[in-house]
């Protein structure tokens, strides 16, 4: 039975953790609410994070797809890295191998180490039902973009989220699919409503799927309240369109 999750953009879908763990290595990472979770189930004595959030491989779980018979998205590693470096590339083909043997699900695979990611899928294609994306949480990891767009799948996406500043002008050239939330938790970092209209109207003016999330702790009018009175409305709309996969010649 897969796990469920409650992460929005996955519509209702599962999750799938042949890897955990990560470590910090950009602004958005300094309340990771996985490595949070991660702490809480090595206390509660769950066998699969007695590492915590080191990086961990657990080839047990490799088969799982397999035994979901409901169509549905999957994100792929939620509580860590699929490409961090502590990570083998061999093990990743394991990951890829069984992506391509369950064709009934859509994977999404989501990445702050896209120059790892690029490096694999230089040498191997990605699989027909394989979205990968990138978080930009902040201008200095923009680059990350450039790094996306030359990976040839059918869904690149990006995750802006927790977005932390406005971004100012984005390269969307190649991208298919944009995320958008504020950041949630005691600690959490006020999101401006204008940031996020920026990344939508450059969505607009692209022709891309824009997906706003939440507004997390912080609301559009900026009071702190729970992630789930603050919803995730943008200016009064729902915004939540998904792409189209581009089919391969």
């Amino acid at each position: 039975m897969s796990d469920k999750t409650k992460i929005a953009w996955t519509g209702g879908g599962a999750t799938w953790n042949p890897v955990t763990g990560c470590e910090q290595i950009s602004p958005g990472c300094r309340d990771c609410y996985a490595k949070t979770m991660a702490k809480r189930l090595c206390a509660m004595g769950q066998a699969k994070y007695q590492n915590g959030f080191t990086p961990t491989i657990h080839p047990q779980c490799l088969n799982e797809p397999f035994t979901w018979k409901k169509p549905q998205m999957v994100f792929v590693v939620s509580m860590g890295d699929l490409f961090h470096y502590d990570i083998p590339f061999s093990l990743i083909d394991k990951v890829m191998d069984v992506i391509e043997k369950c064709p009934q699900h859509t994977f999404q695979i989501l990445t702050k180490r896209t120059e790892r990611m690029a490096e694999y899928f230089s040498t191997r294609p990605v699989p027909d039902n394989a979205w990968v994306g990138t978080t930009v949480e902040c201008q200095s990891v923009k680059n990350r973009i450039d790094l996306l767009r030359n990976v040839d799948a059918p869904v690149r996406f990006l995750s802006i989220e927790p977005l932390l500043e406005d971004l100012g002008t984005l390269d969307l050239n190649g991208i298919d699919w944009v995320i958008v939330g504020g950041e949630s938790g005691n600690r959490a970092r006020r999101m401006e409503k204008s940031w996020a209209l920026n990344v939508k109207d450059q969505c607009d003016a692209s022709g891309i799927a824009f997906f706003f999330k939440q507004w997390g702790t912080w609301g559009a009018d900026g009071v702190k309240r729970s992630t789930k009175a603050n919803g995730h409305l943008l200016d009064g709309v729902e915004y939540w369109a998904y792409p189209v996969p581009r089919k391969k010649p």
